[in-house]
């Protein structure tokens, strides 16, 4: 019986599925590349040479091809990222609104610099282009999460946001140990 790619890929069972129906999807496999870059980055948490060279193979594409797609979309990522990764966009209407004053204050409070991650691997950050909120800038996105209309002084509150639940479930799980 030979290996089907679901088994011998280094995705869980569910997004080698979901990437087998991808290829499926579209005419042409190569369309389904930046969609499995994404799944692939949300699951393993960067884009490392193993994901490059299975999301190559899947779809019949070198490696060299895939890096040369990926290094074109700043939300795709070589490096592992903190669990919580912080975008600050500095275009136009944010930056004129204060931005760089909220991604360093970032910074500052991770003590960490641009695309830094902390030493615990929680957060890191990052300036990037745009996220879409210019009528609400400053803006940043927290993952999938959106904070805007930010001052630089929201930064230490925005990060207890993610910090505390955290702690919360490690407390929890100490009680019930």
């Amino acid at each position: 019986m030979s290996p089907t790619s679901e088994t011998m890929s280094l995705f869980s069972p569910a997004l080698a599925r979901r990437f087998d129906a991808l290829v499926e999807k579209y005419p042409v496999k190569r369309s389904a590349l930046i969609p499995m870059l994404l799944y692939a980055q949300d699951e393993v948490g960067y884009l490392s040479d193993a994901v490059v060279a299975e999301v190559a193979q899947r779809i019949g594409i070198t490696e060299l091809e895939v890096r040369n797609v990926a290094t074109y979309y700043s939300m795709l990522r070589f490096k592992p990222a903190g669990k919580f990764n912080i975008q600050v966009c500095t275009n136009i209407s944010c930056m004129l609104r204060g931005a760089y004053e909220v991604y360093e204050r970032f910074q500052e409070e991770l003590g960490v610099g641009p695309k830094g991650v902390t030493s615990d691997g929680l957060f890191s950050v990052e300036e990037v282009e745009c996220i879409g909120a210019c009528c609400w800038a400053p803006a940043i996105q927290v993952n999938y999460d959106f904070h805007d209309d930010l001052k630089p002084d929201l930064v230490p509150g925005i990060l207890d946001q993610y910090r505390n639940p955290i702690q919360d479930q490690e407390k929890d799980q100490e009680k019930n140990a």
